[in-house]
C-alpha cells in the first residue's frame, strides 16, 4: 500500500509539473517564432561550411519540433537548397534539444546536466552534418519535392499581439494533444519504477559500478520510441534509485534520437544508407555522452 501511494503521489505531481511547463514554454516559443521571417532562417541556415551547421543545430535547438514538423521542414530546407551536411545537422540536433527539453531538463535533473546535454548533442550534430558533407553522401537524397519552400511558409498570421499570444496558446494545446499520451506512459513508467524497482537490480544494470551501463542502457532505449518529454520523469526515477547520470543521458538521447515514426518518415526522404548512419550516428552520441556524463561530478 505504501509503494502504491507513493507511486501515485510521483505520477501527480511530476504530472502536474510537465502540464503547466510544456503548455507555458511552447506557447511562448510559438508566439516568438510569429515575428521571425522564414526567409530570415532560409539565409541564416545557407551559410557556407561549418557556419551553416552551427546554425541549424541552433535552429534546431529553438524550435520544438517533433517527427512529424522535423520531415516536413527537413523537405523545405532540401527544397530551398540549404547544403545537405547543414540539412543533416538539423535532422540530428532537432529531436533532441528545444528550449522546453532544456528548460525541463533543469528543473528535474539540475541546470548542469541540461547545459552540457545541449553542449554534447549540439557537438554532435555539428561534428557529424560536416562528417556527412564530406562524405559526399547528397547523392542519397530521394527525388521528393514539396511545393512553397520552407515549412510553414505562406501560412497567415493573426494580426495584434493579443490575437497572436491566443493563436500560440491554442498552438502550444494542440501539440500538447500530440504528446499527451507519450507523457502520461513515460511519467507512468517513472512512477512505477520510483515505487516498486528493486534499487539493487537497477545499481547492477544501470549504476556507476558497472562499466557497460551506457551501451546497455543505450541499446534498450533504441527500439523505444520515447519522446524527450516523457524520457524526463523516467530519467529522473531511474536516479533516484541509483542509475548513473550517463546511463539516464544514454537512454535519452538514444530513446528520443531514435523514434521509429520519424525513421519511417525520413525513410521516404533519404535512401537506406543514410538512415543506417543516422541510426549508428545517435547510438555512438548516446554512448559517448553518456560515458562522459558519467566521467563528471554531476548529480541532482
Amino acid at each position: 500500500m505504501n509503494s502504491l501511494m507513493v507511486t501515485i503521489q510521483y505520477f501527480i505531481t511530476i504530472m502536474a509539473e510537465l502540464v503547466v511547463l510544456f503548455i507555458g514554454i511552447s506557447t511562448i516559443i510559438a508566439f516568438v517564432l510569429m515575428y521571425i521571417p522564414q526567409d530570415k532562417i532560409k539565409n541564416w541556415l545557407s551559410g557556407k561550411g561549418i557556419f551553416g551547421n552551427i546554425m541549424a543545430v541552433l535552429f534546431g535547438a529553438v524550435t520544438p519540433f517533433c517527427a512529424c514538423s522535423t520531415v516536413p521542414m527537413t523537405l523545405g530546407l532540401l527544397e530551398a537548397g540549404v547544403n545537405f551536411g547543414t540539412v543533416m545537422s538539423f535532422v540530428i540536433a532537432s529531436p533532441l534539444m528545444d528550449p522546453l527539453v532544456f528548460i525541463l531538463l533543469g528543473t528535474f535533473l539540475g541546470w548542469k546536466v541540461a547545459i552540457g546535454f545541449l553542449i554534447l548533442t549540439s557537438a554532435f550534430a555539428v561534428i557529424f552534418g560536416v562528417v556527412f558533407e564530406k562524405m559526399g553522401w547528397s547523392n542519397q537524397v530521394k527525388n521528393v519535392r514539396i511545393k512553397g519552400g520552407l515549412h510553414g511558409q505562406g501560412e497567415e498570421l493573426p494580426v495584434g499581439v493579443k490575437n497572436r499570444l491566443k493563436a500560440a496558446f491554442y498552438r502550444a494545446l494542440s501539440d500538447f494533444k500530440g504528446v499527451f499520451i507519450y507523457m502520461i506512459i513515460g511519467v507512468a513508467i517513472g512512477a512505477a519504477i520510483y515505487g516498486y524497482l528493486p534499487t539493487d537490480l537497477l545499481a547492477k544494470v544501470a549504476g556507476r559500478d558497472n562499466p557497460f551501463s551506457v551501451i546497455v542502457v543505450a541499446l534498450i532505449g533504441m527500439p523505444l520510441y520515447i519522446r524527450v518529454e516523457a524520457a524526463i520523469p523516467i530519467g529522473l526515477a531511474l536516479l533516484q534509485k541509483g542509475a548513473s547520470m550517463g546511463a539516464v543521458i544514454a537512454l535519452i538521447i538514444s530513446g528520443a534520437g531514435i523514434a521509429i515514426p520519424e525513421l519511417t518518415m525520413l525513410a521516404s526522404i533519404f535512401k537506406k544508407k543514410i538512415i543506417i548512419a543516422f541510426i549508428i550516428i545517435v547510438f555512438i552520441s548516446a554512448v559517448v555522452s553518456g560515458l562522459i556524463f558519467n566521467l563528471l561530478p554531476v548529480s541532482i
